[in-house]
């Protein structure tokens, strides 16, 4: 008698759920058409550089499912959230694994820390962007957005840290975290208590890079964000056509 599968983890269901969202803001800002389907999230056209064509949002997706709904022509990517989809006969290829990760919602912040600020106006955004290295792909739409926190850590030098959250139904994600001048450690502390000041308790969700075809410059999260996500122990594949050069991230 067949084993029924086990439930998804319901963290990693929202941290995959608030994934698509993101993308699905940044695409919307380059006037990129999306959907949302139960099972899928998907851009009608090909997405920004470093973000996926598609996120699974369920563990029963087949490879047909996948590429029937996306052009899986190259440069195609699709982000695989619970490592259950092999796209590998249809020509996609690992970019990179990752795990979720989960920080309970931090206990009474008290505001946005010290030398840290909120991202609020178009000039700003262009200096955020420059020090993060991903340039146009971040449109000031976002600035306006109640849903989005961009937030920056200032030195006597400039721009010293930066990160993105973006707020859905029951998480904050917490994406694009980059350091310049920082601590990594640091730049961790200060970027959870400056996104739960923004979004006051709602638990902290994103990724945290397993394998990775090239480099990137990414610190790892700290201390107290749990890494117990992984669909039954396995890690989350962003997975693009052979042909595609570079590395997505959130």
């Amino acid at each position: 008698m067949a084993c029924d599968p086990a439930p998804m983890d319901p963290r990693a269901v929202a941290a995959a759920r608030n994934n698509a969202e993101w993308c699905d803001l940044v695409c919307r800002t380059h006037g990129i058409d999306a959907t949302f389907e139960p099972d899928m999230w998907v851009a009608h056209r090909r997405s920004p550089p470093l973000y996926p064509d598609a996120v699974t949002l369920s563990d029963r997706l087949s490879a047909e499912d996948v590429v029937r709904r996306v052009d899986s022509s190259t440069g195609c990517s699709v982000r695989d959230s619970f490592a259950s989809v092999d796209l590998s006969l249809e020509g996609f290829g690992l970019l990179f694994d990752a795990e979720w990760i989960y920080h309970e919602p931090a206990e009474h912040p008290a505001g946005v820390p010290a030398g840290w600020s909120l991202v609020q106006t178009p000039d700003e955004l262009r200096t955020w962007a420059a020090a993060h290295g991903g340039g146009e792909v971040f449109r000031p739409a976002l600035v306006s957005d109640p849903a989005v926190a961009i937030v920056a850590a200032y030195d006597d030098e400039g721009i010293a840290a930066g990160v993105i959250g973006n707020r859905s139904a029951s998480v904050v994600g917490v994406s694009n975290l980059f350091t310049a001048t920082a601590d990594e450690g640091q730049a961790w502390a200060g970027a959870i208590v400056a996104i739960s000041a923004r979004f006051p308790g709602l638990p902290l969700v994103g990724f945290k890079l397993q394998h990775v075809w090239k480099d990137t410059q990414s610190p790892p999260p700290p201390n107290g964000f749990g890494l117990p996500c992984s669909h039954h122990g396995r890690p989350t594949p962003l997975l693009a056509n052979h042909q595609r050069s570079g590395v997505a991230r959130p």
